[in-house]
C-alpha cells in the first residue's frame, strides 16, 4: 500500500473562463497517453450532450461527469486530474471539488493576467494551504510582459512567485523558453503542435550559441531579464511550495503542446501525494490500514433511461474493496458498493480496489449527501466541505398545488447534490439561493422534467446569507423574533440571516456583538 500511495498525485486545474483550462487538460491527457487525439475531451462532451436528454444550456456549457474526473499514468505515476467548472455560476461546485485535491494548477491567460474568478478560487485553495503551480498560457499571442504578470500575481493574489522558466519574446515574436531547472533552451515552433519541442542544453546564458539560435537582440534581452528575475524573485523552496506560500511559474502555449511536458515532469517530482486530513475526532493519515473517504460531489444522470446518481468519493486512508461493507457514518448503517467505478480519461470502468488519493464513483439511490464519510467502522466525519453563502436569492412559487410534495422533494434532492441551497422562511415559504443566475434555469428545468413540478422564481433583494451562532440563546432568539422577515432555516434547521445590503449587514454585526455571522456553513 505504501508503494501505491507514493505513486499517486491528485490535483485540480483552476482558472478564469477562457484562460485555456480545457485545452491544457486535454494536452495533459495527451502526454499521459490517456487519449490519442487532441479534441477528444470536447468531442466527448459534444456527443454526450447529443445523447443525454438534458437542457440546451448544459450542452452549450459542456458540463458533464465525463470531464470531472480523469485519471492517467505518466512515467509510472498515477495522476488523478479533477477538471473544475470555470464559469462563475457553477463555482460552488469548483469550491467543493478543491476539497478533494492535494494540489492545484492555476492557469493564467498572458493577455488578461489575474482575473476575478482566479482570485476567488485561489482563496479557496488558501483556506487549506493547498500547494499551487502556475502556468501562464497563450504566450504565442500578444499579451502582457512576463515581469508584469509575475508582479500581478504577487500583488493581487498575495503570493510569492518563483519562475522556473522564462519566455523569449511573446506573441508573434515568441521563440520559446529558457528552463532554469534543466538549464535548457526549449524552442517554440508555431502551429506545429509539437509533442517533443526542440531543445538545446545551455549551461550558461553567456554561451555564444544562444545568440546564434535566437538572435543577438533576443539573447541580450533574455540575459538581462534573467539577471533581473533571479535577483528579485526567490529560488524554489519545496517547503514553502508545500505550505502554499510560494508558487512555481511556467510559461507556454497549451494549444501548441508547448510547456506541458515541463509541468508534468516538475509535478510528479515535487507535488504532494495523498495528504493527511482533519476529521472531527483526529487527523487521518493516508497510510492507515483502516479505510476512510468522503463524498465531495454528487452528479445525477439526467438520461431518462438511467435515473441513477453518482457520488464521487475521495479515498483518504486504507484500501477500498469492491462489495465490502463500509459504515455510512451519518446514518450509522453499513452499506455495500457492488459496482464502484474509476474514471480513466473519458471511460468509466468497474474497479475491485482503490487506494488513498483515488477518486471513485459510487452508484447512489439517494443515500449519499455531499460531505458524507465512509469508514470501516470508526465513527468520524471529515471537515472542510462547506456551503458558501449564496449571492442571489429567489422565492420558489409553486405553479401546481397538486405537485407540492414533488416540488419539495425535488428542491431537497437538488440541495443535496449541491446545485443550490434551499432556505425555509419562518412562514414556510421556500427560498432558493445560488451563486449564479444560470443555476435557476437549471433548477427550473430539472424540477419540471425530473419531478413533474412546475415553478417560477420571484426576485428577492437579499445579497448575502449568514449562518447565525451564539453562546447566548436568549440573545439569538430575540434577534430572530425581531427580524422574522429576514430569518430562514437551512436544510439542517440552523438559523440563517438574509441581509438586504452590505451596509445593513455591517450594522447588524456591529450592534450584535454576542452573535457570530458566518459566511460558510462549516463553523
Amino acid at each position: 500500500m505504501t508503494e501505491e500511495i507514493a505513486q499517486r498525485r491528485t490535483f485540480g486545474i483552476i482558472s478564469h473562463p477562457d484562460a485555456g483550462k480545457t485545452t491544457l487538460t486535454e494536452k495533459l491527457l495527451l502526454f499521459g497517453g490517456a487519449i490519442q487525439v487532441a479534441g477528444a475531451v470536447k468531442a466527448k462532451k459534444a456527443s454526450r450532450g447529443a445523447t443525454s436528454d438534458f437542457m440546451e444550456i448544459e450542452r452549450q456549457r459542456g458540463i458533464s461527469v465525463a470531464t470531472s474526473v480523469m485519471g492517467f499514468v505518466y512515467n509510472g505515476t498515477k495522476i488523478n486530474l479533477l477538471d473544475t467548472p470555470g464559469h462563475k455560476d457553477f463555482c460552488e461546485d469548483t469550491y467543493r471539488t478543491l476539497t478533494a485535491v492535494d494540489s492545484a494548477l492555476m492557469v493564467i491567460d498572458s493577455s488578461k493576467g489575474v482575473e476575478s474568478q482566479t482570485y476567488k478560487l485561489l482563496e479557496v485553495c488558501r483556506m487549506r494551504q493547498t500547494p499551487i503551480m502556475t502556468f501562464i498560457n497563450k504566450m504565442d499571442r500578444d499579451g502582457k510582459p512576463a515581469i508584469e504578470l509575475l508582479d500581478e500575481i504577487e500583488d493581487r493574489l498575495s503570493m510569492k512567485v518563483c519562475p522556473l522558466s522564462w519566455p523569449i519574446g511573446n506573441g508573434k515574436s515568441f521563440k520559446g523558453v529558457y528552463s532554469f531547472v534543466e538549464k535548457r533552451l526549449i524552442l517554440f515552433k508555431p502551429h506545429s503542435k509539437q509533442t517533443a519541442p526542440d531543445s538545446v542544453v545551455i549551461e550558461s546564458l553567456d554561451d555564444t550559441r544562444l545568440d546564434q539560435i535566437v538572435g543577438k537582440m533576443d539573447a541580450d534581452q533574455l540575459r538581462e531579464e534573467v539577471a533581473l528575475v533571479t535577483g528579485v524573485y526567490p529560488s524554489f523552496d519545496h517547503e514553502l511550495y508545500m505550505a502554499g506560500i510560494i508558487t512555481p511559474v511556467f510559461f507556454g502555449s497549451a494549444l501548441n503542446n508547448f510547456g506541458v511536458r515541463e509541468i508534468l515532469d516538475f509535478f510528479i517530482e515535487h507535488a504532494p501525494g495523498p495528504r493527511s486530513r482533519e476529521a472531527t475526532t483526529r487527523v487521518v493519515q493516508p497510510d492507515e490500514t483502516g479505510f476512510s473517504g468522503f463524498v465531495f460531489k454528487i452528479h445525477a444522470n439526467i438520461d431518462p433511461k438511467h435515473r441513477d446518481r453518482i457520488a464521487f468519493l475521495r479515498i483518504v486512508s486504507g484500501v477500498f474493496e469492491r462489495s465490502k461493507r463500509f459504515l455510512h457514518v451519518p446514518s450509522g448503517k453499513y452499506i455495500k458498493c457492488n459496482n464502484p467505478t474509476a474514471f480513466m480519461a473519458q471511460d468509466k470502468s468497474i474497479i475491485d480496489v482503490a487506494y488513498p488519493g483515488d477518486i471513485i464513483g459510487l452508484h447512489d439511490t439517494g443515500t449519499f449527501k455531499i460531505g458524507d464519510t465512509l469508514t470501516e467502522g470508526e465513527a468520524f466525519g471529515f471537515k472542510g466541505i462547506p456551503s458558501f453563502s449564496p449571492e442571489m436569492f429567489k422565492y420558489c412559487v409553486n405553479l401546481n398545488p397538486l405537485k407540492t410534495k414533488q416540488l419539495h422533494k425535488g428542491l431537497d434532492q437538488l440541495c443535496e447534490e449541491g446545485v443550490a441551497q434551499v432556505f425555509t422562511m419562518i412562514d414556510g415559504r421556500k427560498i432558493v439561493g445560488t451563486v449564479g443566475a444560470l443555476q435557476f434555469e437549471v433548477i427550473q428545468y430539472r424540477l419540471d422534467h425530473e419531478y413533474g413540478a412546475q415553478c417560477r422564481f420571484d426576485q428577492l433583494n437579499f445579497i448575502k446569507a449568514c449562518w447565525l451562532e451564539s453562546d447566548n440563546t436568549l440573545k439569538l432568539n430575540e434577534f430572530v423574533r425581531l427580524r422574522q422577515g429576514q430569518i430562514a432555516r437551512d436544510k439542517d434547521e440552523r438559523y440563517v440571516y438574509l441581509a438586504e445590503t452590505k451596509w445593513s449587514l455591517e450594522r447588524e454585526i456591529k450592534e450584535n456583538t454576542e452573535l457570530v455571522f458566518h459566511t460558510t456553513s462549516e463553523y
